[in-house]
C-alpha cells in the first residue's frame, strides 16, 4: 500500500522542511527583532503614503468596471492558453477536433459580449 503513495513523499518531505523553516523564521524574529513599538510605528503604511484620511470611504463605480473588465481577459488568458497549447493534440480526433474548437468560439463569443456591454457601459472611457 505504501507503493501507491510513494510518489507524493518528495513533495511531503518538502511541506515539511516549510514549514519547520518557516517556524524557525518567525521564532528568530520574535527573538531578534525589534521591541520598542511606538505610535508612528503603528499606524498602517501602504505604497509610500501615509494615511490622510479614512479607510472607509466609497470607490467609484468606473474602478468595478475596470476590476471586471480585468477578470474577463485574465480568465480569458487562464482558459485560451492550455487550450492552444493542446490544440494540435485536439486535431488528432477528427471527432473532438471540431467539439474542442467549437466549445472555444462559444467562450470567446461570450467574452466578446462582455466586452461590447462594457464598453456600451463606459468602462473605456478613462475621464
Amino acid at each position: 500500500m505504501i507503493e501507491i503513495y510513494e510518489p507524493y513523499i518528495p513533495v511531503l518531505l518538502i511541506a515539511m522542511i516549510v514549514v519547520v523553516l518557516a517556524g524557525v523564521i518567525l521564532l528568530a524574529n520574535g527573538l531578534l527583532g525589534p521591541k520598542r513599538p511606538t505610535r508612528l510605528k503603528g499606524i498602517p503604511y501602504e505604497s509610500g503614503v501615509d494615511p490622510v484620511d479614512s479607510p472607509r470611504h466609497r470607490f467609484s463605480v468606473k474602478f468595478y468596471m475596470t476590476a471586471i473588465l480585468f477578470l474577463v481577459f485574465d480568465l480569458e488568458v487562464v482558459f485560451l492558453y492550455p487550450w492552444a497549447v493542446n490544440y494540435n493534440g485536439f486535431l488528432a480526433d477528427p471527432g473532438f477536433a471540431a467539439t474542442a474548437f467549437g466549445s472555444m468560439a462559444a467562450f470567446l463569443v461570450i467574452l466578446a459580449l462582455g466586452l461590447f456591454y462594457e464598453y456600451k457601459r463606459g468602462a473605456m472611457s478613462w475621464d
